[in-house]
């Protein structure tokens, strides 16, 4: 096993910051078309992801990063949900 493995680096679709997918939240298309937070990051869906800052999300709800990345159109009350969310967390 090599000791310097490639860390799996992902963009913020809100800042457009390039991070280490651990420090980053995952937000997920489900097959069933919901949007939801995969805290885990293991679930199955289409993904996209965020920095743990609710100025991300609020940049990526106005230049529309998370409904490009999800190629999908996402209602305003999924937004305010993610953004509750994202405070439980304690992130903001």
């Amino acid at each position: 096993m090599s000791a310097n493995r490639k860390v799996p680096m992902r963009q913020c679709t809100g800042c457009g910051a390039m991070k280490n997918k651990k420090e980053m939240l995952r937000v997920l298309k489900t097959a069933e078309g919901e949007v939801v937070l995969d805290a885990t990051g293991r679930k199955n869906g289409r993904g996209a992801y965020l920095c743990f800052s609710g100025e991300c999300l609020r940049r990526a709800r106005k230049n529309r990063g998370l409904e490009r990345s999800l190629k999908m159109s996402i209602p305003p009350e999924v937004y305010d949900s993610l953004e509750k969310e994202l405070g439980e967390l304690g992130t903001e």
